[in-house]
């Protein structure tokens, strides 16, 4: 089974996620993480990247300046639908292989993935169902993105504000876990999810 959890930054996925992983040994592919991976110096993804953007996109020492590109992509909606169309290509395959080294593994394995642009990616076709993870604060998910990414508020704001709505989310989603800050009301939802899908 492919579990897809989604939702718009600081909306407390990364929680979500640990406890999954944690309490319940479900495997946890991040595709933020990946896509960080497959952005190193040398790999095709950078490639693609600087063929969108050029070479003032690198550092010195030719690794990705992401809080460059990301600067870049927040202020301009055609370059950040580009820079999605390039990652979700890259990001399609790499998922994909990591799955079939899993699955030739354990047949029996529960994954997660971990991606906050899974339906604009179309990652929804290779899951069985997705839960959305929502934070109803609006401020509480602007100061995660800030402590996580260590940017100033506006910037964290800007960020939120170029995201989807919550309702894009639930309302493509088969389950909801709201996540406000309380550990306990977030495992009970989890706990609750899964007692469902395993049933």
């Amino acid at each position: 089974m492919i579990i897809g959890i989604t939702g718009s930054s600081g909306a407390g996925k990364s929680t979500v996620c640990e406890i999954l992983e944690e309490e319940y040994q479900i495997k946890v592919l991040n595709a933020d993480k990946m896509a960080k991976q497959l952005s190193k110096k040398g790999n095709e993804y950078l490639t693609d990247i600087i063929t969108l953007f050029g070479k003032e996109i690198l550092q010195e020492n030719g690794e990705l300046d992401r809080p460059k590109l990301a600067n870049i992509i927040y202020n301009n909606e055609e370059k950040r639908r580009k820079l999605n169309e390039c990652t979700f290509r890259h990001i399609h395959v790499a998922l994909q292989e990591e799955i079939k080294k899993i699955y030739t593994n354990n047949q029996k394995s529960i994954i997660a993935i971990d991606a906050p642009l899974l339906f604009e990616a179309k990652l929804e076709d290779i899951c069985n169902l997705v839960i959305a993870v929502i934070a109803k604060d609006e401020e509480l998910q602007i100061e995660r993105i800030i402590q996580r990414d260590h940017i100033t508020r506006e910037q964290a704001t800007r960020r939120l504000q170029a995201q989807m709505p919550d309702e894009f989310y639930t309302s493509k989603s088969q389950y909801v876990i709201v996540n406000d800050g309380k550990i306990e009301d977030i495992e009970e939802q989890i706990k609750e999810v899964l007692e469902n899908i395993t049933l």
